[in-house]
């Protein structure tokens, strides 16, 4: 085993699991349970990383490092396997499939889920907070429309191909029809979802990461 994946139930860190099944890499999981009371990470993360996040990911084959390499952060660590498996599952070769690529990759992170995010923190605010995230849910909707037109045009979001950024949207969009009202009035984003989850590769992963609220 080369590559330890710091996992924590119900996060971000499937989709690390899963890309390295699809990239077909050796690795290892360390999972964590989430405080029962709190819903954060335990502290023994931060012995990993300073920011005690998951995922991180521990490369122990990295050339030119003493131990292991640590990378944190979904996107950097999604780069990161990219070029470790030579361009696999990376930008498509066209130009424009190529910048939708790279959009995707950072949209879902930088766009998506902050909203999402906002929405679960406030509705348990007691007394206020239902209504709190009902105010964002306009917010949200926009971006899942926008998200819906774009699968309405190409079955994966960088064009005709399965890519990194194929993976890096799946947890917000699998969060928003958790708790976001994605549902069947938006046909092309649902069944880009059942795609993905027939992919052998991620069955594996939910296979080793244990239970996962979202799949």
């Amino acid at each position: 085993m080369t590559i330890i994946v710091h996992h924590l139930e119900n996060s971000r860190s499937q989709r690390i699991l899963w890309m390295l099944e699809e990239l077909d890499l050796p690795y290892e999981v360390k999972r964590y349970e989430r405080d029962k009371a709190t819903m954060l990470a335990p502290p023994e993360l931060r012995r990993v990383h300073p920011l005690g996040k998951s995922p991180v990911i521990e490369d122990q084959a990295a050339q030119g490092v003493t131990g292991s390499r640590v990378i944190a952060e979904t996107g950097a660590i999604v780069e990161y396997l990219v070029d470790l498996a030579d361009g696999k599952l990376g930008a498509p070769s066209k130009r424009d499939a190529a910048l939708a690529y790279r959009f995707w990759l950072h949209y879902a992170e930088g766009s998506l889920m902050p909203p999402l995010l906002v929405k679960l923190v406030v509705s348990r605010i007691p007394l206020v907070g239902n209504r709190v995230a009902t105010q964002i849910q306009p917010m949200i909707d926009r971006h899942l429309d926008y998200v819906e037109a774009s699968l309405a045009e190409h079955p994966w979001f960088a064009g005709d191909t399965f890519t990194a950024a194929d993976i890096m949207m799946s947890f917000p969009l699998e969060a928003a029809r958790s708790r976001a009202g994605l549902d069947a009035s938006r046909p092309n984003t649902m069944g880009w979802l059942e795609r993905i989850h027939a992919r052998p590769a991620y069955q594996r992963a939910l296979a080793a990461g244990g239970p996962y609220a979202y799949a």
